[in-house]
């Protein structure tokens, strides 16, 4: 099953297969936040201050939304990986169709549904009067666009799921390319402000999608599937399904603690919402290893599972854990010196408080990055190893971190407190999933043991 443009990671050393699949994932995660990033850097700079916390103010909605569906497409292309594994191609373009079809419902009525209740949803998140008309123009065409990211998402994690990291990469970094010059032509000579920026974002995603289906047409003969193997199977959905959904919900869990936190900063004012937008904004760039080290393995244990080789999980653990703590000692180092000036790509000079507060979060954050690095490799091993209800566990203690924070701290000390939120949710998760990986583990291998004694 596997040619040049696949990868197996059931053999050779973990760390260099780790590295050779996480480099070009980790680009195409960074472009992906690098046109995040450039969008709120014209908005702040060309829109001006109100703009760029109307473009925040959607932040956490759209995490727990939109992240509700690339959770789910995230939990679909498991059981491809695994089927990968075990070169078991039958069921691998079975589970290809089934999620296909599954993903395009999904996406068929969280599009409904959050395009009709829009505006309510921001008088929800109490957003600050000056700001919702705008908030609202954004987020709207955002959640238009909710098909066309699932399709990326969907068509990428296939590529993924068999070792093709590149692919993915390059066509993120077609679509920055054209996210910038898009932000640049609507926002600038066409003067169309957030809803600008929400077009060229979504605009992108298009490009990128088509791409990826494009490609796997042209080149990847693995993931090709008959009209047959669109026919929604009940063992294949249910699988896909138990995958899935957990994911889809721990995105959701984890996010309605982010929405509880968004709203009590919202209830401050509307330069306390531009200076979380900021370090929301550089924290995503910073983190974004972070995610293209979760996602690498899960293939890694995905794969490694389906192949029946136990032995490698903890040494992939062992592998990614150092690449991690060694990437987070790096940028907490340069960004505790350059942290303003950073600040300064978003909002002028002038606005000394958004800046001022926006770093002192932003460090606060960076301390507890070594919590981030194993809230991110255990979850998503978790996740590889097929237990993604346990996941769902762990994104619950962010929750609740989070929210504790957002309903009792906030109201008394303010933005300062919000600034703890996010760590806190980080060893809430870790006290969870470190006995959390070790009993999945442990329970696999016996899951596995017996079936090798009932075989002889």
């Amino acid at each position: 099953m596997a040619n040049s443009r696949t990868k197996d990671m059931t053999t050779g050393s973990p760390t260099k297969l780790i590295m050779e699949f996480l480099l070009p994932l980790l680009g195409g995660v960074l472009f992906q936040q690098l046109y995040t990033l450039i969008d709120n850097i014209i908005v702040g700079k060309y829109l001006g201050t109100l703009p760029f916390a109307a473009v925040g103010a959607t932040g956490s909605i759209c995490f727990l939304l939109i992240g509700f569906c690339n959770g789910m497409c995230s939990g679909f292309v498991l059981p491809v990986a695994q089927a990968f594994g075990a070169k078991d191609e039958h069921n691998l373009k079975l589970y290809i169709g089934n999620a296909v079809v599954l993903t395009a419902i999904c996406a068929a009525v969280m599009t409904f549904l959050t395009t009709f209740f829009c505006r309510q949803i921001m008088v929800l998140m109490q957003t600050p009067s000056d700001i919702i008309d705008m908030a609202t123009d954004y987020v709207f065409i955002i959640f238009i666009g909710i098909p066309a990211t699932m399709m990326y998402n969907l068509l990428a994690g296939f590529l993924r799921s068999v070792g093709n990291s590149i692919a993915p990469f390059v066509f993120l970094v077609i679509a920055a390319l054209l996210n910038i010059g898009l932000d640049l032509l609507f926002m600038i000579p066409l003067d169309m402000g957030v809803q600008g920026a929400a077009l060229a974002t979504i605009v992108s995603q298009v490009v990128s999608g088509v791409l990826c289906l494009v490609y796997i047409l042209k080149k990847m003969e693995i993931l090709h599937i008959r009209t047959s193997d669109l026919k929604l199977q009940h063992h294949h959905t249910g699988i896909l399904l138990k995958m899935g959904f957990p994911m889809g919900i721990q995105y959701s869990i984890t996010a309605i603690g982010s929405i509880l936190l968004q709203r009590s900063v919202n209830g401050i004012d509307s330069i306390a919402v531009a200076s979380m937008t900021a370090n929301s904004r550089v924290s995503g760039f910073l983190m974004a290893p972070f995610d293209a080290l979760g996602s690498t393995m899960a293939t890694y244990a995905g794969q490694n599972v389906g192949a029946g080789r136990f032995d490698r999980l903890h040494k992939g653990l062992r592998s990614a854990g150092i690449i991690g703590l060694v990437y987070s000692t790096i940028v907490m180092a340069i960004v505790f010196l350059f942290s303003k000036q950073i600040l300064l790509l978003f909002v002028d000079a002038s606005e000394t408080t958004v800046i001022s507060q926006g770093s002192y979060c932003l460090i606060v954050n960076l301390a507890f990055y070594y919590f981030l690095v194993f809230v991110n490799v255990l979850r998503f091993m978790i996740q590889g190893i097929g237990a993604s209800g346990l996941a769902v566990f762990a994104g619950a203690f962010e929750m609740v971190a989070r929210g504790v924070v957002a309903l009792i701290f906030v109201p008394i000390y303010g933005f300062t407190a919000a600034c703890y939120a996010s760590p806190l949710a980080w060893i809430m998760a870790d006290l969870f999933l470190v006995p959390a990986y070790i009993y999945s583990v442990s329970k696999l291998k016996k899951r596995f043991q017996a079936y090798r004694e009932n075989r002889n």
